[in-house]
């Protein structure tokens, strides 16, 4: 089944407070949606989410590599080839990985449309329910442990503080929320690239030292510094994760071969799609080193599709996907959320449609 034509269109989504980390600050997200429509009418659809700070893809840029550069490779070819299919959009230029995303998870979503499965059965996957955990944004650490209490009400477990914008007191933060919410809940940290390697040891020294008990810290360093994370890793007990540091197949490679860091962070918007995210999750298998789950700030689209692929493989075992939970007016259905659970669709595909009340709204290219 030949693919026939591919629709671009931004909308903008307001956030329900604002989302504040050390490279950041966001009141509202875009969200560029892809669609993929067949000869027979089954169409397949995809998101992608600017984060010019973090991938350097910016709206503007993502539509345009969609529409001028990408999609005169897929018109005319066939669906079922997805992993020949997923080599061209890989291929068709440098960089642009929220661009390349967006496009492959429609293709994705259509092709197992074809076939009549979840994307999580397609790509060999059964349960269909993840644990998820929530993020608190960096702020105040009095601030930061009211939204700590106020998770532990909504039936989380297990949350993720952003630190790095100001490092000097960054252990006061973790050690406000850790006094806040006991022994049992599950503290995970991100300093967004927020320290240098110095800084880093010292403070998971200090978190060490006071007993904080703390799950993993996430990026500590800039994205390039490899020998700053092996140095950490090198001089602290708590385990360290790559985000940034990681987009690639060759950067997991990397990762992996010069045992930089204990865990690995795979987002769709970094890899450039799924297939790319599949190949760092079994390199990362093969070498003993367990993945998280992420995304950017991101709508239901996208999010499902990272935890279809969550759910699919075996090496995926920490899961990073409230990013819906923070939009006021999330305007797709088809993943659920209770508490801290993530429910995705039985049905065919990513099994996520638009809500019907937000049907009607039409969105021009680049409004």
């Amino acid at each position: 089944m030949k693919i026939e034509s591919l629709q671009v269109s931004v909308e903008t989504l307001p956030l329900i407070k604002p989302f504040k980390t050390a490279l950041r600050t966001a009141m509202e997200i875009e969200n560029i949606m892809v669609s993929v429509k067949l000869e027979d009418g089954t169409e397949g659809l995809g998101a992608a989410a600017p984060t010019v700070a973090i991938t350097g893809d910016s709206t503007k840029g993502i539509m345009m590599v969609i529409e001028e550069v990408i999609t005169p490779h897929l018109i005319g070819r066939d669906i079922e080839n997805i992993n020949a299919l997923s080599q061209l959009i890989q291929r068709s230029c440098v960089g642009n990985t929220s661009a390349k995303a967006a496009v492959e998870i429609a293709l994705y979503d259509a092709v197992s449309k074809r076939w009549q499965l979840p994307l999580y059965q397609y790509l060999g996957g059964k349960s269909n329910v993840l644990k998820n955990d929530m993020t608190i944004s960096v702020d105040e650490p009095e601030e930061m442990a009211k939204a700590a209490l106020s998770l532990i009400e909504s039936g989380f477990s297990t949350m993720k503080i952003k630190l790095g914008k100001d490092w000097k007191n960054d252990v006061e933060r973790v050690a406000c929320i850790r006094a806040a919410v006991g022994e049992q809940v599950m503290i995970r940290i991100d300093a967004n690239q927020g320290w240098t390697t110095k800084q880093a040891i010292s403070i998971i020294h200090e978190i060490e030292e006071r007993k904080l008990n703390v799950d993993l810290v996430e990026q500590p360093v800039q994205a390039h510094d490899i020998e700053g994370l092996k140095e950490i890793k090198r001089s602290v007990q708590v385990p360290i994760m790559a985000d940034e540091s990681l987009f690639s197949p060759r950067d997991a490679m990397r990762l992996l071969n010069e045992h930089a860091v204990d865990f690995l962070n795979i987002k769709l918007m970094k890899t450039g799609g799924i297939r790319s995210a599949l190949q760092i999750a079994d390199m990362a298998e093969a070498a003993g080193v367990e993945c998280m789950i992420g995304s950017m700030m991101e709508s239901s689209v996208s999010v499902a599709a990272a935890a279809h692929l969550a759910t699919a493989h075996p090496n995926i075992t920490k899961i990073d996907l409230d990013a819906p939970l923070w939009i006021k007016n999330e305007p797709f259905e088809g993943i659920r959320f209770m508490k801290d659970q993530l429910l995705i669709s039985d049905k065919p595909g990513l099994g996520v449609k638009r809500k019907s009340s937000f049907a009607q709204k039409k969105f021009r290219k680049g409004e």
